[in-house]
C-alpha cells in the first residue's frame, strides 16, 4: 500500500514538473524589470508575465536544435518585447543563455526609419504617453519644481545633468510634462531636442529575403548585423562594405530584424547600443504585471 502511494506521488510530482516546464517553454514565462528604461510603462523591480503565442513559441535550446518557431508571426510596432541580448559581445554565448532585455518595437521588418547621428528615431510612428524626453529648466526654479513633483506624486525623478548655460536637466514622460505644465505656469520646461541640428537619414529594417542597399550612413550598422547575425565576415573600407572579401552594394538578409527603443532616452539598453534585434533573439510579448509595489498596477495589462 505504501509502495503504491509512493509511486503515485512520484508520478504526480513528475507530471507537475513536466507541465510547468512545458508551460514556461511554449506559453508563458516571467521576468523582473532590471532598470528604469521602460518607465512609465513598466517600473524597475516589477514582475511581468511574458506570453509567447503572439509571435509563436521559440523551440527550446536553439543553440542545440537550431532556430525554429511554432506558427511564427512578426512582432508589431508598439509591442513591448522580451528578447535575449543581441549585442556583438554576446554572440559567442548560446542565445538562450544570454541576458534578457525588454523594449518597445519601433521598427518592424521592412520598415523605413529616420535616424539621426545618435541613432534616435526622429520619425517614430509609435507614440506612447509614457515615453520620456529630456527637459531643461532654470536652476533657480529647482525648489518650485520639486514642490510640484511632490504634489503630483512624481517620485524617484532624479536630476540627470546640466546644460552649458547651467540649467538643470530632468527626464519626464509626455504625460508628466502635461501635468506639470497644467499645474503651474511659472516653471519653464524646455525640451532638449537637437534633431534639427543633426543629420537624419533613412534606415531600412532588414527583412528576410529582402535586399537592403548600403550607404555611407548605414554601412557600419549593416556590417555589424551581417557579421554578428548572418554569419559572414565583413569589413568597411572608405564607407564601402565588403562581405566575405567581396565588395557589396546591397545585401539580402536571411532573417527578420527589429529596432527596439526604451521609453527613457537616458537608458541605452536598446537598439542604439546593440543595433538590430534578430528574430531568433525574440522571446515573447510583455503581457501583465504579476508583481509590483505600486498601488493599482497588479494584474495590469502591459501597453
Amino acid at each position: 500500500m505504501l509502495k503504491a502511494d509512493w509511486k503515485t506521488g512520484l508520478k504526480i510530482v513528475v507530471a507537475a514538473a513536466v507541465a510547468a516546464m512545458t508551460l514556461k517553454a511554449f506559453l508563458v514565462t516571467s521576468c523582473f524589470i532590471p532598470s528604469s528604461g521602460m518607465e512609465n510603462s513598466l517600473y524597475q523591480g516589477e514582475g511581468v508575465l511574458v506570453e509567447k503565442w503572439s509571435y509563436g513559441p521559440r523551440v527550446p535550446f536553439p543553440s542545440v536544435f537550431g532556430y525554429h518557431r511554432i506558427a511564427s508571426l512578426q512582432a508589431k510596432k508598439g509591442d513591448i518585447m522580451l528578447f535575449n541580448n543581441p549585442s556583438p559581445t554576446a554572440v559567442n554565448t548560446a542565445v538562450e543563455r544570454r541576458n534578457v532585455f525588454i523594449g518597445r518595437c519601433v521598427g518592424a521588418p521592412g520598415d523605413t526609419m529616420m535616424l539621426n547621428n545618435e541613432l534616435i528615431n526622429t520619425g517614430c510612428g509609435v507614440f506612447s504617453p509614457d515615453s520620456k524626453s529630456l527637459y531643461a529648466y532654470p536652476a533657480s526654479k529647482e525648489d518650485s519644481l520639486f514642490a510640484v513633483l511632490e504634489v503630483l506624486g512624481i517620485t524617484n525623478n532624479r536630476l540627470i545633468s546640466y546644460t552649458n548655460e547651467g540649467d538643470y536637466i530632468r527626464s519626464f514622460s509626455h504625460y508628466e510634462y502635461y501635468l506639470i505644465s497644467q499645474k503651474t505656469g511659472n516653471i519653464l520646461l524646455r525640451p532638449l531636442n537637437d534633431d534639427d541640428s543633426q543629420d537624419v537619414h533613412p534606415f531600412i529594417v532588414p527583412a528576410k529575403g529582402k535586399s537592403v542597399k548600403i550607404y555611407p550612413w548605414n554601412v557600419v550598422l549593416m556590417a555589424n548585423t551581417i557579421f554578428c547575425h548572418e554569419g559572414h565576415s565583413t569589413a568597411v573600407k572608405n564607407d564601402t562594405l565588403w562581405v566575405d572579401g567581396k565588395r557589396t552594394d546591397a545585401y539580402t538578409f536571411s532573417k527578420d530584424y527589429y529596432w527596439v527603443s526604451s521609453n527613457n532616452p537616458v537608458n541605452l539598453v536598446d537598439s542604439r547600443l546593440f543595433g538590430f534585434v534578430p528574430e531568433d533573439c525574440i522571446i515573447g510579448k510583455a503581457w501583465r504585471v504579476w508583481f509590483t509595489t505600486r498601488k493599482g498596477r497588479l494584474g495590469q495589462c502591459v501597453q
